[in-house]
């Protein structure tokens, strides 16, 4: 098994009620459970907060700075026997159900 980065980028997320956000978070929450027990889920990641910070050279700015389609969300690190099986796995993520989107990237294997 080959190791894979989900990277969760823009969507609106849900807008609701408690109780619907409540929803959606159960769906990404079976979503990773499902994940785990077919041995695929190597590291259930996070989300991450909207602010940071960017450093180019030794310059440091407020950041990131993108358009919500593009800024990154969140995380998760997965198994698959290739890139196409961890790309069809990316289809059950529920942010994809708000327009969101999943960028996923093999992790390259270093021989040290």
């Amino acid at each position: 098994m080959k190791e894979f980065l989900f990277i969760f980028r823009g969507g609106d997320g849900p807008s609701g009620s408690p109780d619907e956000m409540q929803v959606v978070m159960q769906k990404w929450m079976n979503w990773m459970k499902d994940l785990g027990e077919k041995g695929h889920l190597k590291d259930m990641g996070h989300p991450l907060e909207p602010g940071g910070k960017v450093v180019r050279g030794k310059s440091v700015t407020d950041g990131p700075f993108a358009e919500s389609k593009d800024l990154v969300g969140g995380y998760t690190l997965i198994q698959a026997k290739d890139l196409a099986q961890a790309a069809e796995l990316s289809k059950g993520c529920p942010g994809l159900e708000y327009g969101g989107a999943v960028e996923v990237r093999p992790i390259m294997e270093l021989n040290m």
